[in-house]
């Protein structure tokens, strides 16, 4: 059945404001070193230039310690024999400190671990109100549980989630919609060292070839409460092997149950549709996301999903190598997908890049999401051959017009500079109601920007709180609650409308390249000082409803029980 909802009629392209609102105002300022963020990625390079060196990894905004505001991870590859390193790196938390500054707090919190980290997911598998964190990686994952101390346990082999293939992202996600969030794992390819090597020699050049390699398949583990089984085969998931580089939950044709986008390397992209009798269908070719519009397979990279244009369906970003574009697909009443890459505006400004994060906010707080992609090459020769290309390359930031269409306005808003852009974040790190981001590159220096004058415009933020813990669940004490929502609201669509304009926006744990943005959604409001009426689809079922909300602040909407707390923007004190 389909979800409805009393507001979801009354749909707009336009808040109304006076021309472009005050978008030319935005500019993002590089604030790396002053807030204190000295973490360098390794790529794990030996001399030998192998294939996962030109990777790269992610990074995520994540209040780890609960005290309202977000906190910083950084992904690392480390290197292993097989590599030849001796000083293996690690990933870096770093806590925030709530005057614009980060501490190190990675040897503190247990996770200075050596491991070929690439993609990360943050999600509160076991309902106990701290999110816990879980890494994609060549080699072994690694799922570290948050003990609420400010300290992780590695509970990998505990629970079962040991994926020991070439794991590039993961996605939290309740596919079953029991209460507690399952795991998705998006594996690359089969690939080794020596066959590296091998190809390199033959052909006199690096083998930055992912053509050349057997895809892999992927994984699903069921949340079972105390261990995780893996329901990969079962559940369809496994059924066809593929080079995934990213992932995205999404409901798209709004039946409820969540589904999952998977990205490929030189491959169709997958829509794994979910039948909601714990089975998928892969339906990318008939839902219209496997292909361009001319009928080519990409090198999908990054991807995340919202809804652009305000028309209440969820709309689809893929990042691409050189020349093919950032693709844009257009969900058509949630039955499939149009490529509107060029069209819409954002194909020919993308096309000399190599586009790897992607997602889509709120930059300017009008009410329209907007786009922002990281890029950088994988070949540190490029220029060599292709003087028209760089290896490091400036950003891009597309501003949403709310025609359908988007301009590229990132060189003009503080994004000139050339970085070897890969994973990306977003979140209001510094509590000022604007969203801040958040830029891993390969080894080098990650690249934190500030918004200033983001919020010109009114916003509104919303945290959600599910009962999952209330249930039981994740504890060893059975089923015999009925389950509510997972901890984090993953998977819940909220719903806002100010006057004759509906938003809408979904919590997702895991998207962009490797990457997680922040768990609150943030609702620009242009000038509108009032939400007339909100409305919570909570992944349980539940529908909620909230009416005349004041902007300016951040709520926590608990399931069942309405906004339990408000906190003015501006403020970070511990969360509810």
């Amino acid at each position: 059945m389909k979800r409805s909802s009393i507001i979801s009629a009354v749909l707009a392209f336009s808040l109304g404001m006076d021309g472009n609102g005050l978008a030319q105002g935005v500019i993002f300022e590089d604030v790396t070193r002053s807030a204190g963020i000295r973490f360098r990625h390794d790529n794990g390079g030996s001399g030998s230039e192998l294939m996962p060196e030109s990777m790269g990894s992610g990074c995520a905004f994540w209040d780890f310690d609960g005290d309202g505001d977000a906190d910083i991870l950084l992904i690392s590859c480390a290197t292993s024999q097989e590599h030849g390193s001796e000083q293996p790196s690690t990933m870096a938390l770093y806590r925030n400190d709530g005057d614009g500054r980060f501490s190190d707090v990675t040897a503190r919190a247990g996770l200075k671990q050596p491991m070929f980290g690439m993609g990360c997911a943050i999600g509160d598998y076991d309902n106990d109100g701290d999110s816990d964190l879980y890494v994609a990686c060549l080699g072994a994952n690694r799922l570290f549980r948050n003990r609420g101390d400010g300290r992780f346990e590695d509970v990998t082999a505990q629970v079962g989630v040991g994926d020991s293939t070439w794991s590039v992202c993961a996605v939290w996600l309740d596919y079953d919609r029991d209460g507690d969030l399952d795991l998705f794992v998006g594996n690359y390819l089969q690939w080794s060292a020596e066959r590296d090597t091998r190809l390199s020699a033959r052909s006199g050049a690096r083998s930055y070839a992912p053509q050349l390699y057997d895809p892999e398949y992927s994984r699903l583990y069921r949340n079972d409460g105390d261990r995780f089984t893996d329901v990969s085969e079962a559940s369809g998931i496994g059924g066809k092997p593929g080079k995934g580089m990213s992932a995205v939950s999404l409901d798209y044709n709004d039946d409820g149950w969540p589904d999952i986008l998977m990205s490929n390397d030189t491959m169709p992209d997958f829509l794994f549709r979910n039948n909601g009798d714990g089975t998928f269908t892969e339906d990318g070719l008939l839902a219209g996301v496997a292909y361009s519009a001319a009928g080519v397979a990409k090198s999908g990279m990054g991807v995340d999903a919202g809804d652009v244009r305000n028309a209440g369906r969820e709309d689809v970003a893929i990042g691409n190598f050189a020349y093919e574009m950032i693709s844009l697909f257009q969900n058509q009443d949630g039955a499939y997908f149009t490529d509107r890459t060029l069209p819409s505006g954002v194909g020919h400004p993308s096309a000399p890049f190599v586009t790897f994060g992607v997602f889509f906010f709120d930059f300017d707080l009008d009410g329209r999401l907007d786009l922002f992609a990281a890029n950088g090459h994988v070949d540190s020769r490029i220029h060599r051959v292709k003087s028209h290309l760089s290896y490091a390359q400036r950003p891009l930031l597309f501003r949403n017009r709310g025609d359908g269409g988007f301009e590229e306005v990132g060189a003009t808003s503080g994004l000139a500079d050339r970085i070897v852009g890969r994973g990306a974040a977003y979140a209001d790190y510094d509590g000022d109601g604007d969203l801040d981001v958040l830029v891993a590159t390969n080894n080098g220096r990650p690249a934190l920007f500030r918004n200033e004058g983001g919020n010109r415009n009114r916003c509104l933020r919303v945290k959600l709180v599910g009962n999952g813990a209330q249930a039981g669940l994740g504890t060893g004490q059975g089923r015999e609650e009925p389950a509510g929502s997972n901890r984090d609201g993953v998977g819940a669509t909220v719903r806002v409308r100010s006057g004759t304009v509906v938003q809408s926006r979904t919590v997702r744990a895991g998207s962009s390249y490797c990457s997680q943005s922040e768990l609150i959604l943030t609702f620009g409001l242009g000038r509108a000082g009032i939400v007339d009426a909100m409305e919570v689809a909570w992944p349980s079922g539940r529908l909620e409803r909230i009416n005349n909300v004041a902007a300016g602040q951040t709520v926590t909407v608990r399931e069942g029980r309405g906004i339990v707390a408000g906190t003015p923007l501006g403020s970070n004190p511990a969360a509810d």
